[in-house]
């Protein structure tokens, strides 16, 4: 089932650079094939929910892997028989609001 999620990803404890972590972080999504947009906040992934969540998980474990605690924040929308809604679902709103 189609799936769409927004999801951020930060190591915890690690000063105040982030740009390596979340660098790893992105290239395993990258990896997964899966489309994805990353903005200043976190990233949106769509593909099947296991794929998602999958993906998620070998994020997160960039972090896990070297002893590095995760903080992850993580919203979905499910919608059974629909797909490429990361673009759709703007495209609708664009055309709603006239631009």
């Amino acid at each position: 089932m189609n799936t769409l999620i927004s999801v951020a990803i930060a190591p915890f404890g690690v000063g105040d650079e982030l740009s390596g972590y979340v660098n790893d972080i992105i290239g395993v999504i990258e990896e997964s094939g899966l489309t994805y947009k990353t903005t200043a906040m976190g990233t949106e992934i769509e593909g099947e929910w296991s794929e998602v969540m999958t993906t998620v998980q070998k994020a997160i474990q960039t972090l896990t892997d070297k002893g590095i605690r995760a903080y992850v924040s993580l919203n979905a929308d499910i919608r059974p028989g629909h797909t490429n809604t990361i673009e759709t679902k703007l495209q609708k709103l664009d055309h709603k609001l006239e631009r």
